[in-house]
């Protein structure tokens, strides 16, 4: 596997640019890249050089009327990728290998997989929010991470991964980016993203940094309607633009354009980012000079598709100066409408020669120039073993965050008793049993919280669900009182299974421990107790500004206990005695 470059390069007989390419190529290598993209342009009609301007979407868990309709799209509108949905990877690969087999230029295939194929594919192995990863410090671990998930992507057949999100969430109520987004510091999340980028594109899948200009601080969901920016050039320029700055000359392949309104840099009313000249060709490509892929973010999507007709969109977003139209919804008009461009003068050839080249270029960095069948079998298998599960959680026991041990309560003591208070809407057994595995709590649920004697150590574990990178962080009124009374005649040990916006409106002052685990899963549930326990060093911090007591960069370090000083008990049977109770 030949290794990414950071670097792009000009091709020697064409002007044009690519931000990605293996590294250590020779000229001659990069002749060879030079010919085959200028062999493949020629052989191509109009119709078809249109045609690689568009990726359409495949979904497995709809019918085969469905499929059908792709397959002719694929067939007839010689279409330029596919973007990976729901739901069942064997026959998504069995899908991809007939198509590709179909196709004069092979498909790009890309999928939203920022935390992994899991985000589309249930079988696979989840791998942690970009807000849990933003709180770890040693950014190695990221790349390690991502270097994985390239892996997974490979497996699949997948050449780009639509991934990072650079967006700096500074709106604690933003409905579409929270734990999407690396964090509320730029440097965090510039950091965070390149260590992420490099690990998938040193392994040949491709990165997309987005949501160009910046969705970080929005209130409306672009999925349902359009969010308006309304910051002055100024504060775009230190915060929602800055990420995409800093990245601009760091290789990654491509980045996608959100579907914004952002008064600062578009003046005319209602224009979406996504299909702004002044944004994706005056800013993105003339001043900031990104050279990759340019890609608009889904054009299914409410912001934009209750506003434009389906194929007039696809021609305003190449207007404005995308090189690619994501999940169009109507590609034959839309090849119409931009060829109907070109022969009114409104758009150059030239532009479509440069998109075209530079897809090309990127096709064959990827190995696509020759492509090869994805074998299906033990797929699942390939997706969900042993190996997730390890570098998970290294990932959750490093982002696991110390906010306040006033006490001293941490790691836990083997020796002594502890009470557990589950509280919220989600799971929490594993998290209870792996703590069994080295000290004796005791759990006891909301209607049995009287029993538990006083000045006991009790921890309370905030179980927010995990379903869905997109459910709110309030924690109820019920589960801050139950933590409140609590804390006046106990020693508490708070978690929060959550994001850390969870805590904006709860008083932890009489808290005396307070930690914050990012997610409620298994992995980060085990992760989390092993911690505690002192298995493991918890060196997280805060990777977003909470409220005004909790600020980006909190958390203490707490190193792993000598293993001689304290033994764990590991035997399952001896936490007969623990009163483990099972809902």
């Amino acid at each position: 596997m030949k290794r990414l470059s950071l670097l792009f390069i000009i091709l020697f007989s064409q002007n044009f640019f690519c931000q990605y390419q293996p590294k250590n190529l020779s000229k001659s290598d990069l002749k060879k890249a030079d010919d085959w993209v200028d062999q493949t342009y020629n052989s191509l009609s109009q119709d078809e050089k249109l045609g690689q301007l568009f990726i359409v979407a495949l979904y497995t868990n709809k019918d085969e009327a469905h499929i059908n309709q792709i397959r002719n799209i694929v067939l007839n509108d010689k279409i330029g990728g596919l973007i990976l949905m729901q739901d069942d990877a064997e026959r998504e690969i069995n899908l991809v290998n007939e198509f590709q087999s179909k196709s004069k230029v092979p498909l790009m295939i890309g999928m939203d997989a920022e935390w992994g194929v899991f985000q589309r594919i249930a079988k696979a192995h989840k791998y942690p929010w970009a807000i849990t990863l933003g709180a770890i410090q040693d950014k190695n671990l990221i790349y390690e991470m991502s270097y994985k998930i390239a892996e997974d992507c490979q497996r699949m057949g997948i050449n780009w991964d639509f991934a990072p999100v650079v967006d700096v969430n500074t709106n604690p109520n933003n409905p579409i980016i929270g734990n999407r987004s690396f964090g509320s510091d730029v440097d965090n999340v510039v950091n965070s993203a390149l260590a992420y980028s490099n690990g998938l594109q040193d392994h040949q899948i491709l990165a997309a940094i987005k949501h160009f200009p910046g969705h970080g601080d929005t209130d409306k969901d672009s999925h349902l309607d359009l969010p308006v920016v309304s910051h002055n050039i100024e504060r775009l320029e230190k915060i929602e633009l800055a990420p995409f700055k800093a990245l601009m000359n760091k290789g990654i392949g491509g980045v996608m354009v959100a579907h914004l309104y952002v008064p600062s840099l578009e003046n005319e009313k209602g224009i979406p980012a996504s299909v702004s000249k002044k944004i994706v060709t005056g800013l993105l490509k003339e001043k900031y000079g990104f050279k990759g892929l340019i890609i608009t973010d889904a054009l299914n999507m409410g912001a934009v598709a209750n506003k434009f007709q389906a194929g007039e969109l696809d021609a305003m977003a190449f207007k404005a100066g995308n090189d690619i139209m994501l999940f169009s919804q109507d590609v034959a008009t839309g090849k119409k409408l931009i060829q109907k461009a070109i022969d009114d003068g409104e758009i150059p050839q030239k532009r479509v020669e440069e998109s075209v080249k530079k897809i090309l270029l990127t096709k064959y960095f990827l190995g696509l120039d020759k492509y090869s069948n994805v074998n299906p079998e033990n797929i699942n298998e390939d997706l969900n073993n042993a190996s997730h599960s390890e570098i998970v959680q290294k990932m959750y026991a490093n982002a696991l965050t110390l906010i306040k041990d006033d006490k001293k309560l941490l790691p836990l003591d083997c020796r002594e008793t502890y009470y557990y208070v589950p509280l919220e809407e989600a799971d929490y057994v594993t998290f209870l049993y792996q703590l069994n595995t080295g000290t004796t709590v005791i759990l006891k649920k909301v209607s049995e919280i009287n029993s538990i004697p006083a000045n006991s150590k009790v921890i309370v574990g905030f179980h927010k669900d995990n379903s869905s990178a997109y459910k709110p962080y309030k924690i109820s009124d019920s589960s801050k009182k139950i933590l409140s009374d609590l804390s006046k005649n106990q020693t508490v040990i708070l978690d929060v299974f959550g994001s850390p916006y969870a805590l904006k409106d709860i008083d932890i002052s009489t808290v005396s421990t307070v930690l914050v685990s990012y997610e409620n899963n298994d992995d980060a549930m085990k992760a989390t107790a092993n911690a505690v326990l002192g298995r493991t060093k918890i060196r997280g911090r805060l990777p977003v500004l909470v409220n005004d007591n909790l600020k980006y960069g909190m958390g203490m370090d707490l190193d792993a206990k000598n293993s001689s000083n304290q033994t764990d008990r590991k035997n399952s049977s001896e936490t007969k005695n623990s009163k483990v109770v099972i809902e």
